[in-house]
């Protein structure tokens, strides 16, 4: 069994009773940053064989993890932070699981994007889970793509380019639209701020920002909205 095990993206009391068993249990624990990990395991006093398995060698370190869970291993993925295969290492090595028919449990727990949509106060019915926009090639493609959504829309972003994602937000997308900069979520610092794209930029211009950051965007308020459909006489 391969089991996917969320962990906490800051506060440890996150963690779930339910991670800690399985993570006692299991044989094998494949981690992003085994020293990163090693210091999670020790503080829930979990002692497991680490193995590295991040984006730098997942498709080399596939087949042997591959041939342990067909030998009858017991094998559980995290991440630094958060649950794995959203934005993390993970997709490749589930996939290969269920083309060899080996079982895959994932379990509920901490994900980023979550807390930070619900805690925006945006439209959450409907919303688009972009993450990591590219660095460079595409990057422009996709934006183009995000300004035609009229849905909520989810980014992942790094501290240090926040202002520059921001600003193309702003090029892209709209300068009134407003944004939600989610930072540091379920940590000490925790800090949800919403403003107009172009008063966000004039803000985190001034006051950088540290910590992991999801940026929510509104979604298209004048956009057309769709025709209600007419109630039938024998509709209930």
């Amino acid at each position: 069994m391969l089991y996917i095990v969320p962990t906490p993206i800051g506060n440890l009391d996150d963690m779930t009773f339910r991670a800690i068993d399985i993570l006692n249990a299991c044989d094998v624990v494949l981690t992003e940053d085994t020293r990163t990990s090693g210091k999670l395991l020790k503080h829930f006093n979990i002692d497991k064989p680490l193995w590295a398995f991040h984006a730098f060698n997942e498709h080399k370190a596939l087949k042997s993890i591959i041939d342990h869970l067909k030998q009858g291993k017991n094998i559980a993925l995290i991440s630094d932070a958060g649950t794995p295969g959203i934005s993390d290492p993970g997709f490749l090595l589930v996939r290969e699981c269920v083309a060899e028919g080996i079982k895959v449990s994932c379990l509920p727990g901490a994900t980023a994007f979550v807390p930070a949509l619900v805690s925006s106060g945006m439209t959450t019915d409907k919303f688009y889970f972009e993450g990591f926009l590219p660095h460079k090639k595409g990057r422009q493609t996709r934006l183009k793509y995000l300004s035609t959504l009229d849905v909520t829309i989810i980014l992942y972003e790094s501290p240090h380019r926040l202002v520059k994602c921001l600003e193309e937000i702003r090029d892209f997308i709209g300068s009134d639209r407003k944004v939600c900069v989610a930072r540091e979520i379920s940590k000490l610092y925790e800090e949800f701020i919403t403003l107009p794209v172009a008063e966000a930029i004039t803000h985190y211009t001034a006051t950088p920002a540290k910590g992991e950051i999801v940026i929510i965007i509104e979604g298209d308020t004048n956009s057309p909205k769709p025709k209600k459909e007419k109630r039938r006489d024998d509709q209930i």
